[in-house]
């Protein structure tokens, strides 16, 4: 008797295999022709002037509280953040709550607060919503969906990189991956989540990027593939301008995970114009000082490395170990 194909876990991670998985997925469904962006981090439709941008997304994270955060609190930075590198204004968030019998009340409160804190900060209110609670066992703990909607003038694909530009990266990369896994593996780290809203940041700059993307499941690796598959092009990063902390290559090596596959909830990628790049990275430098130029984009295609030595190695979409439960 033949064996049944199953999911398997890698399947949600970001890799190749979520690719696969969520192309399966798209084939069962009519394209719209009204609605456009549909394989960006949301789908948008054109109102008057503007356009409105619509995601949604939904949340495993384990563990559920982590230094620098909780799930709260990524649910309502991940979907602003998806928002955010269309070039939209938030201005909604719909929340969902699926609650494990047993979960403790002062848990639930810990993870409200959170929500609630994001969300008077970012002026982004909760504006709907839905709450079950399922038989323990039934799910591990809580699991949250957050949809958003907001508005653009301009959307910002991840398909308009060009030949010229420059890669700049908002900050060091893969710091919510440290602060997860640190947790889950008793290691002893000062770095916390990264997790945070883009907004302002995004906005601040939104007309000089030509492609952007926050880089979440995957990471880096899968983010920059993306564009460059997208847009056509070939993008070309500096080994020795890799914006990753010394933890975070540290106990990228300890696990022996790739450091260019660690996710971050409070990051960016971006490709810009050489014309305004400088004054682009002098912006985003105000917000956080580590932003930096990591690349180059040039005629070709796939992600390359030019490492120290003077070699030059192809990136590939992240397959094999990757991190579950991460976001």
């Amino acid at each position: 008797m033949q064996n049944k194909k199953t999911i398997e876990l890698e399947s949600g991670a970001g890799g190749e295999k979520s690719n696969n998985l969520i192309s399966q997925i798209r084939k069962n469904f009519a394209v719209s022709r009204k609605w456009k962006n549909m394989q960006d981090d949301g789908a948008s439709y054109a109102i008057g002037q503007e356009q409105l941008v619509f995601t949604t997304d939904a949340f495993i994270v384990d563990p559920i509280f982590f230094p620098g955060g909780d799930i709260g609190k990524i649910a309502m930075c991940g979907t602003i953040n998806d928002l955010s590198v269309m070039g939209a204004r938030p201005i909604g968030i719909g929340l969902s709550l699926v609650i494990e019998e047993g979960f403790p009340e002062e848990d639930l409160q810990k993870i409200l607060t959170s929500i609630g804190k994001v969300s008077a900060e970012s002026g982004v209110p909760i504006v709907t919503g839905d709450t079950k609670v399922t038989e323990r066992g039934k799910i591990d703990k809580i699991e949250i969906t957050t949809s958003g909607v907001g508005l653009a003038k301009k959307i910002i694909g991840n398909g308009g990189a060009k030949a010229g530009d420059v890669v700049i990266a908002s900050g060091n990369l893969g710091e919510h991956a440290v602060a997860l896994l640190a947790k889950r593996f008793n290691y002893q780290t000062k770095i916390k989540s990264d997790c945070q809203t883009l907004t302002r940041e995004i906005q601040s700059v939104a007309k000089y990027l030509t492609a952007c993307k926050d880089p979440t499941r995957g990471g880096m690796a899968a983010v920059l593939n993306e564009i460059a598959e997208k847009s056509k092009v070939k993008i070309m990063l500096d080994e020795n301008t890799l914006p990753f902390a010394k933890e975070t290559v540290a106990l990228s090596e300890l696990l022996g995970i790739d450091k260019l596959s660690f996710p971050s909830e409070g990051r960016f990628v971006a490709t810009v114009s050489p014309k305004y790049a400088k004054k682009t990275l002098q912006i985003l430098q105000k917000f956080n000082a580590q932003a930096k130029v990591i690349g180059s984009v040039e005629p070709g295609k796939g992600v390359h490395l030019q490492t120290s030595l003077g070699g030059i190695k192809k990136i590939d979409v992240p397959r094999g170990k990757l991190i579950p439960r991460i976001c």
